[in-house]
């Protein structure tokens, strides 16, 4: 029996958790993948017989997959919790223009945390950013470096810093932004915090803070603090405050115009 639930879901990819409690040693019959992603496993393991050959799947190995990829698989384990990806086939050509997709990876303990990270971005009401960019590192990061070094991408980086600073439209989500400055957005994400020292999602998160100090100072509402800088609601807003600052908006606004 296999169950899925939807972790989070975007235009351009969907995050599951799967979970398989078969029990057979055989073979199952032929599946035709009809989706480019990537399967982790978090717990248990099973075989697979994909364009990799034949592997068991478990927390150390996960592989990516291919429209028109035949798969097999069988569950001597005894079951198995997955993560599942699935992107579109723009974002995919995105992450690999520069180098070819490998059919299975290594999971080191450098992928275990990007795995971990991913999952708990998913619980955080900002998919543009936060689970796009640890998606992106996670399944890039997989296929190894890209070429080139970050210091090249220094006037990239510079133009990324001016999109989300002035609030450009392409600036809504990592992956719009990388399009617009017509590169991947694994290279975008890696040089950002390579020549800034900081996630482009924490560098936009650092943005939209200090904005709401301004607001706050003026004696704006939360409400409308959140609405105005684009957070889910005010429960996001408290969280991405005190993340930075160790203290609520409301506490803030009593301190910036009460002393």
């Amino acid at each position: 029996m296999r169950t899925s639930t939807v972790l989070a879901s975007h235009p351009d990819f969907r995050i599951q958790g799967v979970r398989c409690r078969d029990d057979h040693t055989r073979w199952s019959a032929p599946e035709r993948n009809s989706a480019y992603g990537m399967v982790l496993t978090r717990r248990g393991g099973f075989r697979r017989h994909g364009r990799g050959g034949e592997e068991f799947v478990d927390p150390t190995v996960g592989y990516l997959t291919v429209p028109g990829e035949e798969e097999r698989f069988a569950h001597p384990a005894g079951g198995d919790d997955c993560t599942s990806l699935h992107l579109s086939g723009r974002l995919w050509r995105d992450l690999f223009a520069d180098r070819p997709a490998p059919a299975v990876v290594h999971v080191d303990a450098r992928l275990d945390l990007a795995h971990r990270l991913l999952l708990r971005a998913t619980t955080q009401p900002d998919p543009d950013f936060a689970a796009a960019e640890r998606l992106v590192r996670l399944v890039a990061g997989a296929a190894g470096p890209a070429p080139g070094a970050p210091e090249r991408d220094r006037p990239l980086v510079a133009a990324a810093r001016a999109a989300v600073r002035d609030g450009a439209p392409e600036a809504a989500g990592l992956l719009p932004l990388a399009r617009a400055l017509g590169v991947s957005p694994y290279r975008l994400s890696r040089s950002f915090q390579a020549l800034v020292g900081v996630p482009l999602t924490r560098y936009r998160n650092r943005l939209r803070v200090g904005r709401a100090l301004d607001l706050l100072a003026a004696g704006a509402d939360l409400a409308t603090v959140a609405a105005e800088l684009g957070f889910a609601d005010q429960a996001h807003l408290t969280r991405t405050v005190r993340a930075q600052l160790g203290q609520t908006p409301g506490r803030l606004r009593h301190l910036l115009r009460d002393g």
